[in-house]
């Protein structure tokens, strides 16, 4: 169960997040859905044992940086820009798993 949640909300969080990095989405929309996705976390009947799998990881790693830095930042780092570009790259299969992404599970 959680991890069809993972699967199908790091689709959601490709789509969010992309946008907004192009300048397609306001910052209270993602925001907005980061929100509901903690939501929708927190209400899942049963929760994983397991330790998390590197996408989740990413997963993770990816919505608190998105929440964390303020927009000046997510857009105008190049760094940190390029650290959530090859995590949304990783969540839809198209790079390598990016180093130090410490997600943890809220």
């Amino acid at each position: 169960m959680a991890k069809n949640f993972i699967d199908e909300k790091s689709q959601q969080l490709v789509f969010y997040a992309s946008r907004f990095l192009r300048g397609q989405l306001p910052h209270h929309e993602l925001h907005l859905f980061i929100w509901d996705t903690l939501e929708e976390w927190a209400a899942l009947s049963s929760r994983p044992l397991s330790p998390p799998a590197y996408q989740e990881r990413v997963f993770w790693h990816l919505l608190h940086q998105l929440e964390y830095w303020p927009e000046h930042q997510l857009l105008q780092n190049k760094k940190l820009k390029r650290n959530l570009q090859l995590c949304l790259g990783f969540l839809v299969g198209k790079g390598q798993r990016p180093e130090n992404c410490v997600g943890l599970r809220p």
